[in-house]
């Protein structure tokens, strides 16, 4: 538990003075300070691999890449077509079997393989794409702009607008 000692002054940080002219000292204490330097160093972590070894030394550690993203991009890949040069060495396709839902079916736009969503422009769209919102192939009508189909994706907000055109159709 920290503890509160008397400030000193040498070491406290100040307030700006206020019109009544108070100077409010603030020290942070630390239980540490008993121990020696509370001061450790901080790991950059540059691999997803690392951090089960480090997670269990380390409290503390920045990590340099976004864990959230997937670290292989099968976008690319399509039936029949070798890997570039490029591409990393501890992976290769060699073969395939049935279909992928999303790339050889008809699908919505923001579940396409080949334009990943989150990392392509949502305009962009393959042959088999549809509008969510229309149920058309894109590009619908109204697929461009701020508001356009293009940016549809399952959540409630583009299900009203998909219920009230259908409706409307109806009419």
């Amino acid at each position: 538990m920290a503890t509160i000692k008397k400030p000193d002054p040498l070491h406290t940080l100040s307030t700006p003075k206020s019109k009544t002219n108070k100077i409010t000292p603030i020290e942070c204490l630390d239980d540490d300070d008993d121990d020696g330097t509370p001061l450790r160093p901080i790991f950059c972590l540059k691999r997803k691999s690392a951090i089960k070894e480090f997670d269990d030394k380390e409290d503390c550690f920045i990590l340099d890449f976004n864990p959230e993203e997937d670290d292989l991009d099968l976008s690319g890949i399509e039936k029949g077509r070798l890997n570039n040069v490029q591409d990393s060495p501890d992976v290769f396709l060699v073969a395939e079997k049935g279909q992928v839902a999303c790339r050889d079916y008809p699908h919505s736009r923001h579940l396409c393989v080949k334009h990943p969503f989150e990392k392509t422009s949502h305009e962009s769209y393959c042959k088999l794409c549809y509008c969510f919102v229309c149920d058309v192939a894109a590009p619908c009508k109204l697929w461009s702009g701020v508001s356009g189909h293009c940016h549809a994706i399952d959540n409630e907000g583009w299900k009203a607008a998909r219920k009230s055109l259908r409706r409307s159709c109806k009419s």
